[in-house]
């Protein structure tokens, strides 16, 4: 498998993304976005991240649409990016998933 090569690659993405890797709680994520972002593009995010996960239990697109409001241009563009795109989504729903057992599997203990 080749190395992945990111079109946004440059030090500010990474300084950026360092600076999100330190962040640890619910808490400071919703403190250092609501400083960096404005509440409508953190909206847009969310809402994209909300699309993708009912794209990935095969909901339709109006049946999305309805549920988020966001419009079939975007339903479609994050079509194209679970099927197309850089993994970015599914990695983070595989270890979401992850996660979600290994709680479960405390929480039976």
């Amino acid at each position: 498998m080749r190395e992945y090569e990111s079109k946004l690659k440059s030090e500010e993405m990474d300084f950026l993304f360092k600076a999100m890797m330190t962040l640890e709680t619910l808490e400071d994520y919703y403190r250092f976005f609501e400083d960096i972002c404005t509440i409508n593009e953190i909206k847009a995010i969310a809402q994209r991240l909300q699309v993708a996960k009912m794209l990935k239990e095969k909901r339709t697109y109006i049946d999305i649409a309805d549920a988020t409001g966001a419009s079939t241009a975007t339903i479609s563009r994050v079509n194209r990016c679970l099927l197309y795109g850089s993994d970015g989504y599914n990695r983070v729903f595989e270890r979401l998933e992850a996660l979600e057992e290994k709680n479960k599997t405390e929480n039976e203990k």
